[in-house]
């Protein structure tokens, strides 16, 4: 069984976002990270990988040179290798080009389940994991509360979208797409051995010309969304203006009205 687990090297907060002259994400001027949601995804392939045999877990991402920090970490929490696609060219890629290049690179790699977050903490469209299937004609499970594997088949639950706490039961076919949610399951946190074994790990870089995709199809000038304005929150005030004593009984009510004491 082969499961490719999507990762992306992002921010590490909000707040230090930085942008380029082109307004694009400055990720070399900011510590940067594996984001949360792409932790859960590979905590599932490596639940996964517990349970059936010869599976093999493959991190795929792409992005600039940093952007390998991201494999290492989900080489670290149980994934086997590690593919970085890295071409200059795919600086700006919007989510249509993102699609395309990670669709390219699951075929080569060959899939029976690719997991990814819901969402990207940097962009939070939430579109890559339905283009990603539609490119690669697979089903997609998505927003997946909970995840388990029968022979062929996945087995998948999700909140209803109707705010009652109903769920609706998903069953697909492999080879499908599938994106957890933060509720699928407490990410392992990695040994310091399995932190000194990813290192040891195979990591193979690919081109754009290896995807055989022409660098006219991505980067920013494809893109068909661009960035047209930036503009930097006002940070909250910090002064308290209201009477302490009067904030502290307000607080003490509103504590014991939801019977937090």
């Amino acid at each position: 069984m082969k499961i490719v687990v999507l990762t992306k090297h992002v921010p590490q907060a909000i707040g230090e976002v930085s942008f380029g002259p082109d307004l694009t994400v400055n990720r070399s001027a900011v510590r940067c990270r594996l984001q949360d949601a792409d932790e859960y995804a590979v905590e599932q392939a490596a639940r996964i990988a517990c349970r059936r045999l010869d599976v093999q877990v493959t991190a795929l991402t792409m992005g600039p040179s940093g952007a390998s920090a991201a494999l290492r970490t989900a080489l670290a929490c149980g994934a086997d290798e590690g593919v970085h696609i890295l071409d200059d060219a795919l600086h700006g890629c919007d989510a249509p080009a993102t699609s395309l290049v990670l669709a390219a690179a699951c075929r080569r790699l060959g899939f029976d389940v690719v997991l990814c977050g819901t969402a990207s903490t940097d962009s939070a469209m939430s579109v890559i994991p339905a283009m990603l299937a539609e490119r690669l004609g697979v089903p997609a499970l998505c927003r997946c509360d909970t995840l388990r594997t029968d022979e062929d088949l996945l087995h998948a639950t999700r909140d209803d979208g109707t705010g009652t706490g109903g769920t609706e039961d998903l069953t697909a076919a492999m080879p499908a797409v599938v994106s957890v949610t933060d509720r699928s399951g407490e990410p392992r946190y990695p040994r310091f051995e399995a932190i000194a074994d990813a290192r040891q790990k195979l990591v193979r870089t690919w081109s754009l010309a290896d995807l055989g995709i022409e660098t006219t199809h991505v980067g920013l000038a494809a893109a068909a969304t661009k960035v047209g304005k930036v503009t930097r929150a006002e940070p909250p005030p910090t002064t308290v203006t209201e009477d302490p004593h009067s904030a502290a009984v307000r607080i003490a009510d509103f504590l014991t009205q939801q019977q937090f004491l």
